[in-house]
């Protein structure tokens, strides 16, 4: 993640597209996997119309740049993973235009502090979200509209001062998501199971 105040240049998302397409010798807009990680100087916004150009990415990768906010992924008809991790987000939004094909939002390592902005992705499976402002384990009642959510991550959010281990802090998630398979990079043991079940909702 790069601090806004320490930019002096960036680049925008057409240059790098571009500088893309320059290193993979092919067309951007043909192409079903795009990274744009880790951009010299940094990417700090986002283009709705250079991102549009991206019809048949099925992944697109924006991670550690500076970006703040998301925009309007529109013309975007095929994306299924979108990696925003360490970047400066402090919200979801923007995501109904890809409401129907995302799978997996990885946004780690940013400042976002509510999961609105979710319930729109029918068809998610999996939400990499450690590491942000999620204070309280209230917010993963927002995700409930997500019935296809099977694979989350979390750790490194202040919710988890709310409890005294990690053990309880997966508990804690699964009552709140009792569809979950996968809690921070482990699989959800049939014992934790019975114990969201048998624990009372706060």
């Amino acid at each position: 993640m790069v601090r806004p105040e320490a930019i002096t240049s960036v680049t925008t998302c057409a240059q790098a597209i571009k500088a893309w397409e320059s290193k993979n010798e092919g067309s951007a807009e043909e192409a079903s996997e795009i990274k744009l990680c880790f951009q010299t100087p940094p990417i700090a916004k986002l283009d709705t119309k250079a991102l549009a150009n991206l019809k048949k990415c099925q992944k697109l990768s924006l991670s550690t740049n500076a970006i703040d906010r998301m925009v309007s992924l529109a013309g975007m008809s095929e994306l299924k993973i979108l990696s925003v991790g360490r970047n400066n987000l402090k919200k979801i939004e923007k995501l109904e235009d890809v409401a129907g094909t995302l799978q997996e939002l990885w946004i780690s390592y940013n400042q976002v502090a509510s999961l609105d902005g979710l319930a729109c992705l029918t068809n998610l499976t999996t939400l990499y979200c450690s590491n942000n402002l999620i204070k309280s384990f209230a917010e993963l009642d927002k995700l409930k509209a997500n019935e296809q959510l099977r694979d989350v991550l979390f750790v490194g959010n202040p919710m988890y001062s709310e409890v005294s281990s990690k053990e309880e802090a997966r508990i804690e998630i699964l009552r709140h998501l009792p569809n979950l398979k996968k809690i921070d990079g482990e699989f959800v043991k049939p014992s934790e199971i019975e114990a969201a079940q048998q624990a009372p909702s706060e």
